[in-house]
């Protein structure tokens, strides 16, 4: 029997649509979704801000929606939804180009926290991704509070 499930990252930017209209418009997108492991990416182009840079917040955001790129790889979403608790960005050079953002988790850390949240009803976890430009460097870091939470509960 065939899988007809299209690929996560297309579920994601399908939800990016709907449920995040404003990152959807930035042209933030989900590139690789598969458990353990989110990317996502967004242009220049449109992102700029008054000296010829990306903005903060379209740096933030690119990283901050990972959170919920990884837990639909990585969760029962008919069980669980993530939410953002806390997240620190560190700007490390100024993105003139295109930037992707990347985080993971291990297979151990996604399994405490799924048995967490099915004892407790939520557990916490915490995401560091890193952003980078076109080239490769390095131009923010961020560490984020996750939590995934039972509906219902």
């Amino acid at each position: 029997m065939a899988n007809d499930a299209p690929p996560l990252n297309e579920v994601v930017n399908g939800g990016l649509e709907f449920t995040i209209p404003v990152a959807h418009k930035m042209g933030v997108r989900a590139e690789e979704v598969r458990p353990g492991f989110a990317a996502t990416s967004v242009p220049i182009e449109g992102n700029g801000n008054h000296f010829g840079v990306m903005y903060a917040g379209v740096l933030f955001t690119v990283a901050e929606v990972l959170g919920g790129a990884l837990a639909i790889s990585s969760f029962d979403m008919s069980k669980y939804f993530p939410l953002v608790k806390d997240l620190h960005i560190y700007f490390r050079k100024p993105a003139a180009t295109d930037v992707r953002a990347e985080t993971s988790l291990s297979a151990a850390e996604i399994a405490r926290i799924a048995e967490e949240a099915e004892a407790k009803g939520k557990a916490d976890y915490t995401l560091k991704a890193v952003v980078t430009d076109a080239n490769g460097v390095v131009v923010a870091e961020t560490e984020g509070l996750y939590q995934l939470r039972t509906h219902g509960k």
